[in-house]
């Protein structure tokens, strides 16, 4: 005998731990000049270099958003799931500097979390951001040995 399966359990989210990958690949394909595509699954993600007004990001750039991406994601699980905070809107604006020198890596990296609600307590978003920067997300782990990350919020 078959389960039955309601609506409710077809619309419920994916369990996102439960789909957490521990192996990941993609595929980089150089095409002409500093031109390269990276495959990641089903996507195709454009690198171009220099950074040029008109052409792609480069692989500092996407580096970069996916920071940016990362610490927005887990800062939005912190506030949502464990402190029950609803926010209207999560922005995180990531700069960087790099060195002149080869290899240009990235020396200092500011994150610049933008959150907009309709009531947001200071010390509730500190405690948040802690966890998710700390415990949290990858990116931010991978680079912080490297890099000096400094973070600040504010309420848009």
């Amino acid at each position: 005998m078959q389960a039955k399966t309601s609506i409710e359990d077809t619309e419920k989210e994916p369990n996102w731990k439960e789909s957490m990958r521990t192996d990941l690949a993609v595929r980089a394909k150089h095409l002409d000049e500093m031109r390269v595509d990276a495959y990641v699954r089903e996507h195709v993600l454009p690198m171009d270099y220099p950074a040029v007004a008109g052409k792609n990001p480069t692989p500092l750039e996407a580096l970069l958003a996916s920071l940016a991406a990362c610490a927005a994601n887990t800062l939005h699980l912190v506030l949502d799931r464990k402190m029950g905070v609803k926010l209207e809107s999560l922005e995180v604006e990531a700069r960087a500097e790099r060195r002149a020198e080869h290899p240009t890596v990235l020396t200092a990296i500011e994150l610049v979390y933008h959150l907009r609600a309709e009531s947001l307590n200071p010390a509730t978003v500190e405690e948040a951001l802690r966890d998710a920067e700390s415990k949290l997300c990858p990116v931010l782990a991978m680079l912080r040995p490297g890099t000096q990350i400094t973070s600040s919020w504010q309420q848009d």
